[in-house]
């Protein structure tokens, strides 16, 4: 096992470096540079002036140049000046919005595993029952549902229509992380109060699709394992439908679950992005929604490598966690 983390480890580097190379690439191919969000509709600005600007900038310099220093930067913890924030693009990314995307992105992935594993597994023991129509149906329009449009449906239920019908007895705000005029000296549980109302809306809408996507796999999974010869031989045995589920059903049922949750934590992160900037939550998502807007690049770039880096250790986590859960596979 260890042989084998050594070499994952490994082969993870040259394609981590991949990837910088095609996001940085990417990003620098967009219309338009910080010069040019600089200088927008600025007359006094002269070609010698932006010119000067952009030498100060490296944007003078090729791309595979400007890709060679910024790597070199960034293998010292140092992903450049963030011209919107006043800031290290590293420490803004890292300190003051990293912190908001897990408030946002962890609970979301629990309330998903908590409410999908168990109705995917009912769905499947009931399979063909009203029940099971049920959750088909709502994992089928959950799944379809796109973001962009779920999230504003939902900020216009919750903050807008159920405050006017119910004289403001029902309200959720409508974005950010905080009330504003909440007195500091409130207390702990005030604070947290005040903090969940805030995240209820963006919370919901970041969980329901995962709930969709883990109910579908889940019942997919464990429909397939119960048909297996030797869940039949339990039931022939006369071993009660409790001990044939969860004991022998539900554990090899649950290990392509693994590689989805592998892959489900990094989405989270891109899922925010929208989720973020609907519900004006200050997380990490909404940072890459606004330095793409502003041109801010090293803020993008960072938080780019980060989901990056982030998809990579989830998928060697999976794929360690299968030697774990199932005994047919060795790495040694």
């Amino acid at each position: 096992m260890a042989t084998y983390t050594l070499r994952r480890v490994l082969q993870m580097l040259p394609l981590l470096l991949l990837i910088s190379l095609i996001i940085y690439a990417l990003t620098a191919l967009q219309p338009g540079d910080p010069v040019d969000q600089l200088t927008l509709g600025n007359s006094q600005i002269t070609p010698a002036d932006i010119a000067r600007l952009k030498a100060a900038y490296g944007l003078d310099q090729p791309i595979s140049l400007r890709y060679f220093y910024w790597l070199v930067q960034a293998l010292h913890g140092d992903f450049g000046w963030s011209r919107s924030f006043s800031a290290p693009a590293a420490q803004y990314v890292f300190q003051e919005r990293l912190p908001n995307t897990l408030l946002l992105t962890v609970p979301a992935l629990i309330i998903a595993l908590l409410i999908a594993v168990p109705l995917g597994i009912y769905s499947a023991v009931r399979q063909y029952s009203l029940p099971d129509y049920v959750l088909t149906f709502f994992s089928f329009v959950a799944f379809s549902t796109p973001v962009f449009w779920l999230g504003p449906m939902v900020l216009w239920l919750f903050a807008i229509w159920l405050p006017q019908v119910t004289n403001g007895a029902v309200s959720l705000p409508p974005g950010g992380l905080g009330s504003p005029d909440l007195d500091p000296n409130a207390g702990f549980w005030a604070t947290t109060l005040d903090k969940l109302r805030y995240l209820a809306l963006p919370l919901v809408v970041l969980a329901l699709r995962e709930i969709a996507v883990i109910l579908r796999f889940m019942r997919a999974n464990m429909l397939e394992v119960l048909n297996l010869d030797y869940v039949r031989t339990a039931r022939a045995k006369g071993l009660k439908a409790r001990t044939v589920i969860y004991k022998h059903a539900l554990r090899n049922a649950v290990i392509p679950i693994i590689t989805l949750l592998s892959l489900a934590i990094p989405g989270l992160f891109g899922g925010a992005v929208i989720t973020e900037t609907v519900f004006s939550w200050p997380g990490m998502g909404r940072a890459i929604f606004e330095g793409l807007v502003n041109k801010d690049f090293n803020v993008v770039l960072a938080s780019l490598t980060f989901i990056s880096l982030l998809t990579l250790i989830f998928s060697l986590l999976a794929d360690l966690a299968y030697a774990a859960v199932d005994p047919r596979i060795r790495y040694d």
